[in-house]
């Protein structure tokens, strides 16, 4: 008699685990940024940023997309922003402002996501808006750290310029992505479609082949 092979756990993709990485990696870039070690600190800031990239193309060749995983890669995403926002703060006071404008907005979306699953309603994915900026982020923030780490600018005035001008566009291009998210959030809150339906745990624990037959 053949032994029924038990099913796999959709959830269980490289997507997700490169999602997962990129939050384990948060602490030891604030670890490594709050002491110094500012080469350490853009080397993961580079891998977390590899690893973001990497995950929605695997998902989309590979099919690998998940409900977990559209919510896993955005969280990952704001948290490791929002650490890495704060740790700039701290370390450079004079674009606090700015850093506070995006934390801001960071938390908005986040707000916008968890109405979405209280009202049982999808979370849309991951758009080429959001994913720009968040690449713009990355990119930004490792410049900055990789001059102050190197001691590349001329002079103090020259860092903050530099650094200024890099979070600006960035800045902009996030409230953008704000801007067009919001408009898929209110799409999203007020339709009637079954496909925008969400019960969560029944996604969390989907199984491949369907549901487990009734006992």
């Amino acid at each position: 008699m053949s032994r029924e092979k038990k099913p796999r756990n959709q959830n269980l993709t490289i997507p997700n685990a490169l999602s997962c990485m990129r939050i384990l990696l948060v602490p030891f870039f604030a670890w490594c940024f709050l002491r110094g070690s500012l080469t350490w600190a853009a080397a993961l800031l580079v891998l977390s940023g590899l690893t973001d990239m990497f995950d929605g193309l695997i998902a989309r060749k590979c099919n690998q997309i998940t409900e977990l995983g559209k919510i896993l890669d955005p969280f990952a995403d704001k948290l490791t922003q929002g650490v890495v926002a704060l740790c700039l703060a701290i370390r450079f006071p004079m674009i606090g402002p700015l850093l506070g404008l995006f934390i801001a907005k960071e938390l908005l979306m986040l707000c916008c996501a968890l109405v979405l699953l209280k009202k049982r309603r999808r979370p849309g994915g991951a758009k080429w808006y959001g994913k720009v900026a968040t690449v713009m982020f990355y990119v930004s923030v490792s410049v900055i750290v990789v001059m102050d780490g190197l001691h590349l600018a001329a002079t103090p005035q020259a860092f903050y310029t530099v650094s200024f001008v890099l979070l600006t566009l960035t800045a902009l291009m996030m409230l953008y992505a704000a801007f067009r998210y919001s408009q898929v959030f209110f799409t999203l809150l007020h339709s009637t479609d079954e496909e925008n339906h969400l019960d969560l745990p029944d996604e969390i624990h989907a199984k491949k082949g369907g549901p487990p037959p009734a006992a």
